[in-house]
């Protein structure tokens, strides 16, 4: 089932033509790097999947939105259903780990406390964070505060994780376990769309490569 479909597409920033004619297709359950330099494009394209940049021209179709005519009001509906994954975490660093992952549950909707904190136990176990549960972010490693980004990604069983650059501020170690995570997230059935300029990870976790490159998008083999 196609869960992106975009034909012909056109993304802008601030009135520039950053990417034109972007044709795609991406399926549940795939693996999806977004490769090319710094300011090709890749973050732009993301920000149109969550609705943050407006879509010009083609047809693009979200998790069956249409984001050429979404109404302002069901913006937040279509960004339930979606995980993101930052590179610079944007945890809450006057909170513990699981102040962190209540504050998204409460927005989101969840009321019962004790439901809750059972929740995001069981998240953290999935990302070997579940020791962590009430340590500050400042008392964790970059590897262990993007873990428990992943977990917030995750907490809301969304259909798609969006990752932009999630290995980008780590040493090579961490960052390859974070894709190993990512990796096996995907391969439990997860849509997985992720932006990196490290060609390395396509070759050490295999999936589907889009090159960005002189405001074009093309699938690579």
């Amino acid at each position: 089932m196609a869960l992106v479909k975009y034909d012909k597409v056109e993304v802008r920033q601030a009135e520039q033509i950053v990417l034109h004619d972007v044709t795609l297709e991406v399926n549940a359950g795939d693996m999806v790097y977004l490769l090319g330099r710094v300011g090709s494009g890749k973050s732009s394209l993301m920000k149109t999947f969550y609705a943050e940049l407006p879509v010009y021209d083609g047809e693009a179709h979200f998790l069956e939105y249409d984001l050429r005519s979404i109404p302002r009001r069901q913006i937040p509906y279509l960004r339930r259903k979606i995980g993101v994954v930052f590179q610079d975490f944007q945890l809450l660093m006057d909170r513990n780990v699981e102040e962190n992952l209540l504050f998204v549950l409460r927005a989101t909707g969840w009321k019962d406390n004790k439901v809750m904190k059972n929740h995001i136990l069981n998240i953290l176990e999935q990302v070997g964070m579940q020791d962590k549960v009430y340590k500050m972010p400042y008392q964790l490693s970059g590897g262990e505060q993007q873990r428990v980004v992943i977990a917030r990604a995750l907490l809301n069983s969304p259909e798609v994780i969006l990752a932009d650059e999630p290995t980008g501020n780590l040493d090579a170690d961490t960052a390859r376990e974070i894709m190993e995570l990512l990796y096996s997230i995907s391969k439990a059935g997860m849509t997985v769309i992720m932006s990196t300029h490290n060609p390395l990870w396509p070759e050490l976790f295999p999936g589907r490569k889009l090159v960005f490159a002189d405001g074009l998008v093309r699938e690579c083999e």
